[in-house]
């Protein structure tokens, strides 16, 4: 037909798209009236969902027709913009769009400012990380070298960077082309290309690391530390809107949100015992009675035992097959004990009233029930096909374990959820989607055809891109060589998509979290605590008290100064066996670590003296007691084991704690947790595990329950996986030819690899359909509820620490000295400089024309034209001398503007730095005012 490379298929859909189009010009007036007539056709043109229309059907009709022996890249892909259609603000959608607007209209002015913060960071991060590896030569890269006739594996180490920033390997055996293009360059040789490796930092992914020299080790380490926190904290201030817009929504509509646990209703409705219907209601609903709790424990131990069997199964019974068709046949046994409860708890439940006729349905959908039924379903079904029964259909057995327990109501709540936020989940998680799609398809065209092998094999086609993709919306970053088209899209992705894809995972998560800690929330054993105190007696004032006194830093100068000399013996006793793990160093500090440990042995001797004076251990028991509980005391123990191997190994020089030496010199790390007697950190953890106790227990076993089901999936999903062969595993038995099926051979050997993947981090990427489908899984929901216990031990810890300080002045309360200090003078009038008044007069006009003048009534900041139009000018010099610092740092420029006196960049700098120092003094004299 001569309209270029399409399908009767591709033809007929853009048909459809074009006349729907039509259409809906020709009815746009009955959308709005300002749509009427023919200049109201051209005005709807440019709306939203027109442009969407357009998209998706003029790229196939200028591919066709226009430019038939081309081949637009777009053409395909856009139309999944058709998409946006189901995205209209009507019906269940306008509620939850409303609110995602509005957590961006409240979060507006702090979302701002967190975008400032953010960016700066990213910036001069980026700038340390270009002067510390721009000349590093393990930074040099050589994708694509190949094709111009070098070696695959080059060694960079013999290349050089000349003063521009441009690598040359011709003693590596690999020269640049004629015309100066780099055939291997380094990957920091820009600000602007260290700008996407330490993005990539920022999200906590450091791909680099091995390459980094002694400074970019340090920045990266700083990086991890403080700034990937002060980085994130745009997607935390969109998070933290999404809660309270939540929680004002309830208060207002005075929401009574609750969990729908119809097993609980269940209980109030009693069988009746006269009739076997009603029996085996009892049996099975009211899990009060004897008979009932029997029922219960039989059923839980054999989900254990089928989860047992399917764990030694994974071992044994694939080399063994008497022991597999045992296994098989047990577990075929405890397919027909959880199928007869399943059609016994449907039989039962019409005896009562509320499940009766159409409402069977409605109890057959709760969330247990459901359950039961995806356990049994499959294994049916291959029943029927005389299929082999084997560990694949077995494994829906076991999500029979989420009955196991009391806490398997825990899992009932995501029903809950879905429901509260259902319009939310649809509108975020269907943009989610779409995000996916969109960046998948442009990560695509800009990928597929890369000189990086590595990238290349995981861009090739669309769904492969999509798990990539999806990869680095749940913010990883596996592969790191894209081009440059690709690099902004990865950063367009941590920087905006990450925060929208993240949002009905973390509603899932906060949800479960929510429902747990509501239902389960511990209370402060506070009057316990105040109950112990009071009950301890204080032996008399003499040389244990003084003891006592004296080691915790109370009563003297002197003893001041000691506590102050542990903590600084401490970090320089860690420091020196820190330093002595590097080759070369093994006797470094040896003298000092013989005054250490005599000075650790005298303040044990003084504290153990002390110990019967010491609240902690001084009760109405012996003295003898009282240290005895002292030495088996948590920082006894630490104690003697930082000091006593140092004795034992010099009274037995050639003793079995000598040969073990290496070991017991890490036993010096412990003495860290020493600090925590002076400032309290291990210890509150403590006191969070105890706060928080059953709100952790409910969900570590939901997170336990998903790692074993996760684990068990992932093993039966790459147990016989040999289509991608990965690098040798010595430790899976594999040195040659390895595939992933060696990493999954047995269920033990998914655990930590599924661990692993459950905490949100994806080293390895080289999986099938089938486990990527799984690990999908893993993103979407299991890493929202896997986090929750860190998330409660994190807002527990912070609890704690604010009662701790909650005595302090609230109003002053994340206030530093400037802040206090200034509002002292509030209300004062300012004192007259020591230059006179006409001057203190000028100083008030330039800071009204650099910072604007406050109205005293309205308290806004007013500006002259002058002053707004000084303000624009100083704005835009800073900006321009961002970029003129980012373009220097580009070798072809900074090369062909060069470096001889009175260049381009010299003249603007000294420009600039004039404007700056004009502006600077002024600001500093009124502050005298």
């Amino acid at each position: 037909m001569n309209i270029g490379a399409t399908s009767i298929t591709e033809i007929f859909i853009v048909l459809v798209f074009s006349i729907d189009y039509i259409l809906r010009i020709y009815t746009a007036d009955l959308i709005s009236p300002k749509y009427s007539g023919f200049i109201g056709r051209l005005r709807y043109i440019p709306t939203f969902f027109s442009l969407v229309d357009l998209a998706s059907t003029v790229p196939f009709y200028v591919d066709a027709f226009l430019l038939p022996n081309t081949d637009i890249a777009a053409s395909n892909f856009l139309r999944m913009f058709r998409l946006l259609r189901m995205m209209k603000v009507e019906g269940r959608f306008d509620l939850a769009l409303g609110l995602i607007d509005d957590v961006f209209y409240a979060q507006r002015g702090v979302l701002g400012t967190a975008l400032f913060v953010g960016m700066t960071v990213w910036g001069v991060l980026s700038s340390f990380f270009y002067l510390a590896e721009r000349k590093n030569v393990y930074m040099i890269y050589c994708g694509g070298a190949e094709k111009y006739g070098c070696a695959a594996d080059l060694d960079t180490s013999l290349c050089t960077v000349d003063e521009w920033g441009i690598a040359d390997c011709s003693a590596a055996g690999c020269e640049n082309l004629d015309d100066g293009t780099e055939v291997c360059w380094n990957l920091y040789r820009s600000i602007v290309d260290a700008s996407f490796w330490t993005l990539t930092n920022l999200f906590g992914e450091f791909p680099l690391i091995e390459e980094h020299g002694f400074w970019g080790k340090i920045l990266a380490t700083f990086t991890a530390v403080f700034a990937v926190a002060v980085f994130a904290l745009p997607v935390g201030v969109i998070a933290s809107g999404f809660e309270d817009q939540i929680a004002k929504r309830r208060e207002q509509l005075a929401l009574d949100v609750q969990e729908v646990e119809d097993i609980e209703v269940e209980e109030e409705f009693v069988g009746d015992v006269t009739t076997f219907r009603g029996r085996v209601y009892n049996l099975f609903h009211q899990e009060r009675s004897p008979k009932a709790k029997l029922r219960k424990t039989f059923t839980d131990m054999l989900i254990i035992a089928v989860a047992i069997s399917f764990i030694f199964d994974s071992v044994a019974g694939r080399s063994s097959g008497a022991v597999h068709h045992l296994l098989v046949w047990f577990q075929f046994f405890s397919f027909l004990v959880f199928a007869g409860e399943y059609m016994l708890r449907l039989y039962s439940a019409g005896d009562n009233p509320k499940y009766k006729g159409s409402g069977l349905g409605r109890y057959a959908k709760q969330t247990i029930l459901l359950i039961d039924a995806l356990s049994i379903f499959p294994y049916s079904v291959g029943l029927v096909t005389l299929s082999e029964v084997g560990a694949g259909y077995s494994l829906f057995l076991l999500f029979k374990i989420f009955h196991v327990g009391s806490t398997n109501k825990a899992f009932a709540t995501f029903g809950n959820v879905i429901k509260e936020h259902k319009g939310v989940l649809t509108v975020t998680g269907f943009s989610a989607v779409l995000l996916w799609i969109f960046f998948s398809s442009i990560l695509y065209y800009t990928e597929r055809d890369s000189p990086d092998e590595e990238m290349k094999t995981y861009y090739n086609t669309i769904p492969n891109s999509m798990w990539i993709t999806l990869l680095n919306l749940s913010g990883e970053s596996p592969l790191a060589h894209y081009s440059s088209a690709g690099k902004v899209i990865v950063g367009i992705i941590g920087l905006f998509a990450t925060a929208v894809f993240g949002i009905p995972i973390g509603l899932l998560g906060a949800g479960f979290e929510e429902h747990v800690t509501n239902k389960y929330e511990d209370t402060p054993d506070e009057e316990e605590d105040v109950g112990m105190s009071s009950s301890r007696t204080h032996r008399p004032v003499g040389f244990q008290m003084k003891c006592y006194n004296f080691v915790n830093g109370i009563g003297s100068k002197a003893a001041t100064r000691f506590e102050l000399s542990i903590y600084i013996l401490i970090l320089t006793t860690v420091s020196v066996g820190i330093l002595q793990t590097v080759q070369g160093w093994e006797h470094f500090g040896e003298r000092v670590e013989w005054v250490a440990v005599i000075i650790f042995t005298i303040e044990y001797i003084i504290r153990f003296i002390g110990a019967g004076v010491d609240p902690e251990f001084c009760t109405d028991s012996s003295n003898i007691m009282t240290r005895v509980k002292y030495v088996f005391s948590f920082y006894s123990i630490i104690d003697l084991l930082a000091i006593v191997p140092f004795y034992y190994a010099y009274a037995m020089p050639l003793g079995w704690v000598d040969a073990h030496d290496e070991y017991f010199r890490m036993l010096r790390i412990l003495r860290l947790l020493k600090l925590d007697k002076y400032v309290p950190s291990i210890s509150l953890i403590d006191d969070v595990v105890r706060l928080k106790w059953k709100v952790l227990y409910v969900a570590g076993y939901a997170a336990t329950t998903l790692l074993f089901l996760f684990s068990a999936a992932m093993y039966i999903a790459e147990r016989e996986d040999e289509e991608i062969e990965i690098d040798p595993l010595p430790l899976y038995g594999c040195v040659e030819n390895c595939y992933m099926s060696d990493r999954y051979k047995n269920f033990f050997s998914a655990v930590p690899l599924t661990g692993i993947h459950l905490t949100g981090d994806f080293p390895l990427i080289e999986y099938g359909g089938i486990g990527r489908c799984i690990l999908f899984l893993i993103v979407i929901a299991a890493v929202g509820v896997v986090s929750i216990p860190s998330g409660v031990v994190a807002s527990g810890f912070a609890e704690l620490v604010h009662s701790k300080t909650r005595d302090a002045d609230e109003n002053n309360q994340g206030d530093d000295w400037y802040d206090i200090q200034y509002r002292k003078l509030e209300g004062q009038a300012p004192l007259p400089s020591h230059f006179g008044p006409d001057i203190d007069a000028l100083q008030v006009k330039v800071k009204e024309y650099l910072d604007g003048k406050v109205d005293e009534t309205s308290g806004e900041c007013i500006r002259t034209h002058f002053s707004k139009v000084g303000r624009v000018l100083f704005f835009s010099l800073i900006i321009s001398n961002v970029v003129a610092v980012v373009l220097e740092s580009v070798p072809e420029i900074d090369r062909a503007v060069g470096n001889a006196p009175g260049n381009f960049f010299d003249v603007f700098e000294a420009v600039s730095v004039f404007f700056f120092t004009i502006g600077k003094p002024s600001t500093c004299h009124m502050s005298e005012i």
